[in-house]
């Protein structure tokens, strides 16, 4: 039987079945955002752009992740399929509206993966007092790859063993967090406070205290970024011990998590250096860590470091599992529905991920880090676009029961749509600033480098999808045929390995 049967029967597609728990599955989702780095990418500049209303602008854009959250949550507990996106928009739109919701996070995951090794090259040699080493590009970038190779690996050998590496990672992150945050407040309310701290109020949550629309606007956008990633937990749904309820709860957990830790990190650190020291910083801890942490201070720079390695991991996780899914429903190439037999992974999608993000990364840095960094502000987009996209089909694919009781009402239409009408608005705001040349380093045909690579990521999408259309293995899922709203699409009943039983019958 093809992979298309498969699927029809719910056989599932071969993945290790009962690995994650809840806080199994809350852990890859928290890992998955990489809190630490995230802060570290962002905060200065969500500063820079509201000054002391940064705290409430991570609450404000909280509010449409936590809405989308709830959309994964109703359809992952009607169809807990792998390919998230790809599968309930492809149920719900069709077939080419869900191939370019799964390409929206191929892209995502890809340009990150770029950026987190470099992250986690430069702050490797950092960490061992190295700065000349972790400015040197070549150097840098070769010890990125082989962080890429090392995850690629760990994600090859099986669930059980990421999700205890991820145990050990995330701790630490939330150690340097948590130790950071009451270091900065016991300093700020003791006898001798720095001379530049602030004692916080009630002001820094007022959301009618922003001064300028623009800054709130680039506020809100920003702190968009540092949440995603939590839907990582929904990709793994098929390998969770409750596939249709543990990773929806895990999802909610983790974002609610997340704002926590944003806020109180915010509010500590502007209380600690005040405004002026930490105004357009690419890494605010580097400013305060020796005054805070003095002689562990290298303990941030760990952190930080962790939050890169850790995120690459659980980046590979959710694309690796999403073209698994595609190519059961023959949306890809059958090869990419390999499962290894022994590990009960999607062991050729997790190799060609690694491989692509090797690639990627290496071609940006030759060809100009400005280009690296560029890609990067892009990410937004793809972001927007395949969570927005999770909102919309969550609405029309329970279209027929959205009236019938007030649950269904509120998670089913009322949150979904307006998550995704937010950040629809922020797909469009943000594109549009991305034409101005002076967005970003490079300038493209006279528009903002920024502009190009994003948008430009997701139409190259549409001419893949048009070619592999061509090709005859992809007509059962262009046709509607292998998967549409009627298709029956399970966790697994039995262990299956694409094309194969566990004990070598045929499928």
């Amino acid at each position: 039987m093809t992979s298309t049967g498969v699927a029809a029967e719910g056989r599932g597609k071969g993945l290790a079945r009962g690995q994650l728990g809840l806080i199994g599955s809350t852990v890859m989702g928290l890992a998955s955002t990489a809190p630490v780095y995230s802060l570290v990418a962002t905060l200065g500049f969500v500063i820079t752009a509201v000054g002391f209303q940064a705290p409430i602008a991570f609450i404000l854009a909280f509010v449409p992740m936590f809405f989308i959250a709830f959309a994964y949550r109703e359809l992952n507990r009607a169809v807990p399929d792998c390919g998230t996106t790809f599968t309930w928009a492809a149920k719900a739109f069709g077939p080419r509206v869900g191939w370019l919701g799964g390409w929206g996070i191929a892209v995502a995951g890809i340009v990150v993966l770029a950026n987190l090794a470099q992250i986690a090259g430069i702050y490797f040699w950092i960490l061992l007092g190295q700065t000349e080493l972790s400015q040197t590009v070549w150097v840098t970038t070769l010890t990125g790859v082989a962080f890429i190779v090392a995850m690629v690996f760990v994600s090859y050998r099986g669930i059980e063993i990421g999700e205890r590496l991820q145990n050990v990672l995330l701790g630490v992150q939330y150690l340097a967090l948590g130790l950071f945050v009451i270091l900065s407040f016991i300093s700020v309310l003791g006898s001798n406070p720095p001379a530049a701290s602030v004692l916080p109020t009630l002001e820094w949550f007022n959301p009618l205290a922003f001064t300028s629309v623009d800054g709130f606007t680039e506020s809100i956008l920003l702190a968009l970024f540092i949440y995603w990633g939590w839907d990582t937990c929904l990709a793994l749904n098929e390998e969770t011990k409750d596939p249709k309820t543990i990773p929806g709860r895990a999802a909610l957990i983790s974002t609610v998590v997340l704002v926590i830790t944003y806020v109180l990190v915010t509010v500590a650190v502007m209380s600690f250096a005040g405004l002026d020291a930490l105004a357009d910083q690419d890494d605010v801890f580097l400013v305060v860590k020796d005054a805070l942490f003095g002689p562990w201070a290298w303990l941030l720079v760990l952190a930080v470091l962790i939050s890169a390695v850790s995120s690459t991991q659980t980046t590979i996780l959710p694309t690796a599992r999403g073209t698994l899914s595609m190519a059961v429903y023959n949306a890809l190439p059958k090869r990419f529905a390999t499962v290894h037999p022994k590990f009960r992974t999607p062991s050729f999608s997790t190799l060609v991920m690694g491989a692509v993000s090797v690639v990627y990364y290496v071609a940006m840095t030759m060809i100009s880090e400005n280009f690296l960094a560029d890609s990067i502000y892009s990410l937004g987009l793809a972001i927007a676009f395949y969570y927005g996209l999770t909102g919309y089909s969550c609405v029309w694919y329970f279209r027929r029961e959205l009236f019938a009781t007030p649950f269904n009402f509120v998670y089913k239409f009322l949150f979904p749509l307006l998550g995704a009408l937010a950040l629809t608005a922020a797909f469009i705001k943000s594109a549009v600033d991305m034409l101005d040349p002076d967005y970003g380093y490079t300038v493209i045909w006279g528009i903002g480098g920024v502009f190009v690579i994003g948008i430009g990521s997701l139409l190259f999408g549409v001419v893949l999808m048009v070619v592999w259309s061509f090709f005859g293995a992809s007509r059962p899922y262009f046709r509607g045929q292998s998967l549409n709203e009627s298709t029956e699409v399970l966790v697994p009943e039995e262990d299956v390995v694409y094309g194969r039983s566990i004990d070598g019958g045929r499928v």
